[in-house]
């Protein structure tokens, strides 16, 4: 075993004992404290209910609230509310009265939490559009990217891995003998690198399996008024996923790695 698998593996054993459940008195739901960071620094916390074999999970109100504390008027702008239901769509959940829901079978559950807890995080995202200085989001300029070296590709991709829980990927190129799924980081740290390190390696032996197709990985790296770390870099060479930093996009050997 390399050094990467046991850190990811650390990094799960991490989460474990940072999440933390509490019992609601006089209701019948649950409060999950996890170790993801909100939007005021604080940890993300979910609600669980469960009725008969039905789960319903819910964030009571607060990711919706916090955006707005941030001065982001989701209701004032159909880009913004546009953005905000395809992060929705993307994962499964429903807006009422602000406050975020998802609803399953209770059998799925950890892929219900999984789901959930990516979609927050997406949403709490959004608050860098209150920043009028902020042209574009850094998925969108990947997107424009590869449509300018006329890939094609499918956006928001989804797939199952070896562990029952889907993953999803920013976008996917099918080619004849090999498939590319693409991951964008406008900030890359351990905890998004690790699971997309995760991720990736859990779906390479399902799709490989499935499509008889070699299945590569692509993390693309804003490193436009930052410093990428090497070790993050490095961790990625390690487990054979490619990498292109946006200042070399134009490269040729960052362009060959898009197509066949």
């Amino acid at each position: 075993m390399n050094w990467v698998n046991t850190y990811v593996d650390d990094y799960y054993n991490w989460l474990k004992e940072k999440t933390f459940i509490h019992e609601e008195p006089t209701t019948d739901w649950f409060l999950i404290s996890t170790p993801f960071i909100g939007a005021f620094n604080d940890a993300i916390e979910i609600y669980a209910k469960r009725n008969g074999d039905r789960l319903i999970l819910s964030d009571n109100g607060e990711t919706m609230a916090n955006l707005e504390l941030q001065g982001l008027h989701i209701q004032g702008s159909k880009k913004r509310r546009s953005l905000l239901d395809s992060i929705l769509l993307n994962y499964g959940l429903n807006v009422r009265d602000n406050e975020l829901i998802i609803e399953s079978n209770i059998e799925n559950f950890s892929q219900c939490k999984h789901n959930f807890l990516s979609a927050i995080t997406e949403v709490n995202d959004l608050y860098v559009l209150s920043n009028n200085n902020v042209a574009s989001i850094f998925k969108e300029d990947v997107r424009i990217y590869l449509d300018s070296q006329n890939v094609i590709y499918t956006p928001d991709f989804i797939s199952k891995g070896e562990t029952g829980l889907e993953f999803n990927f920013d976008f996917q190129i099918a080619h004849k003998n090999k498939e590319i799924v693409i991951k964008s980081f406008n900030t890359i740290n351990k905890q998004n690198l690790s699971t997309f390190l995760f991720s990736w390696e859990d779906i390479k032996p399902v799709r490989e399996k499935s499509t008889k197709k070699d299945v590569r990985a692509i993390a693309v790296v804003n490193d436009s008024d930052k410093r990428v770390k090497n070790q993050f870099l490095d961790a990625l060479k390690t487990k054979n996923a490619d990498y292109i930093l946006w200042s070399e996009r134009d490269a040729d050997n960052n362009k060959e790695l898009l197509v066949a």
